[in-house]
């Protein structure tokens, strides 16, 4: 008697039209107050006649993004994603188009900070819609397509209105950014409702918050953290020193421009949307292994620029390390994702993703004291040694998502 065969798992339909609009819509509103206060805010203020200590300081504006944690569980708690989102990119609209009708006033500052406390709630109501909606075969296509849109907002409103800037009044420039983002209103009442428990979580929230993270057992849990401490940690390394290594070997600020930042974009919102496609076609778990082993293998192309200097290779460099770097993003926040799903998605991802920015920020920190301390071709291979040992704790990454 022949034994009998499973039928092959049936083949995930693509996400339809309507998600794929839906996120990109939404990422969009989420890149394009990020380009505002990283391009066009600085431009603007050193136009208005704003001291380099000034422009300097500006920066503190962000703080709301990284300390967005902070406010996640009230969104989490209160109203709907799609409400908190709406009211919140309807006030980066607002305030975007009330800047440069206020100068150098003390009133800037208050009216930037709420640019970007708006911006930052946005972000938590769209990342937890995105979590409890979108179904895990889909989440590869889905953080491919939302790395890729918030990219493009932030060329349009960076990159795009500066350049408007020579052409226009700055107030209509700030204007059309301002009219952009409320055009970006409109999808958000035909997105479905994400789920939301209608009882409160048994033995209250923190308490259901600390079982999430406990999962599979605390050990595990703090392996998946260390995990993704340390996924993006060769590419967070190399990052702040690609622009002072061209410089170093003699490139014009022209072509760091046209290649490293214009092209590299591209390229990253290219690898993104690749990635995407990849990961959902190999599964999560595989994903990472793959696409992150290529990212981390990119980081060998600048220390091969680094040591053997000339246009080919570092344009090589530059390309390949752009495109990789989408396409590790793109699985490593379909796995957070998955990881964060449920009645707390806001507040889990809100956590996740901090951890993943402390990285960025701690490395890029010291970043200038090893390449100074070790020279670029040392460091740009420290980097790579620095993206592998978050290979050793894929196992738990495992577990998790069962």
């Amino acid at each position: 008697m022949m034994p009998s065969v499973s039928p092959p798992p049936p083949t995930p339909r693509p996400p339809t039209p309507r998600l794929l609009l839906l996120v990109l819509s939404l990422y969009l509103g989420a890149g394009l107050p990020m380009g505002v206060v990283a391009e066009l805010i600085p431009v603007w203020l050193h136009q208005q006649g704003s001291s380099l200590q000034t422009i300097g300081l500006a920066s503190l504006i962000s703080l709301p993004w990284s300390l967005k944690a902070l406010w996640a569980p009230l969104v989490d708690r209160t109203g709907h994603a799609r409400r908190w989102a709406f009211a919140a990119l309807f006030g980066v609209a607002s305030a975007t188009i009330l800047v440069p009708h206020l100068g150098l006033s003390p009133a800037l500052w208050l009216v930037l900070l709420g640019l970007t406390t708006a911006s930052a709630t946005y972000d938590l109501a769209v990342d937890g819609w995105a979590a409890s909606t979108v179904p895990r075969e889909h989440q590869g296509r889905v953080n491919g397509l939302r790395v890729a849109a918030y990219r493009a907002a932030m060329i349009a409103a960076g990159g795009g209105a500066v350049a408007l800037g020579g052409l226009l009044p700055w107030t209509q420039v700030f204007a059309i950014v301002g009219v952009l983002a409320l055009l970006l209103l409109i999808p958000l009442p035909f997105a479905p409702a994400a789920p939301r428990s209608q009882e409160p979580p048994a033995g209250g929230w923190l308490a259901a918050l600390v079982d999430w993270f406990r999962g599979q057992g605390i050990l595990n849990s703090l392996g998946v953290i260390v995990f993704i401490l340390l996924f993006k940690l060769g590419d967070a390394s190399l990052g702040p020193m690609v622009k002072p290594f061209w410089l170093e070997r003699g490139f014009s600020v022209e072509e760091l421009g046209l290649v490293s930042i214009t092209l590299g974009t591209a390229l990253t919102m290219l690898g993104a949307l690749v990635g995407g496609e990849l990961t959902s076609r190999m599964g999560l778990f595989r994903s990472l292994w793959v696409l992150g082993g290529v990212q981390a293998l990119s980081n060998l192309g600048y220390l091969g620029a680094a040591v053997w200097t000339s246009r080919p290779a570092v344009w090589a460099a530059s390309m390949t390390e752009s495109f990789t770097g989408g396409l590790g993003t793109a699985s490593f926040l379909a796995v957070l994702m998955a990881l964060t799903g449920g009645a707390q998605a806001t507040t889990r991802f809100a956590l996740l993703t901090a951890l993943m920015g402390l990285t960025r920020t701690l490395s890029g920190a010291v970043s200038g004291y090893g390449a100074s301390a070790m020279g670029f071709p040392g460091w740009f291979a420290f980097s790579f040694l620095l993206a592998l040992p978050a290979f050793a704790f894929l196992p738990a990454i495992r577990r998790r998502l069962g």
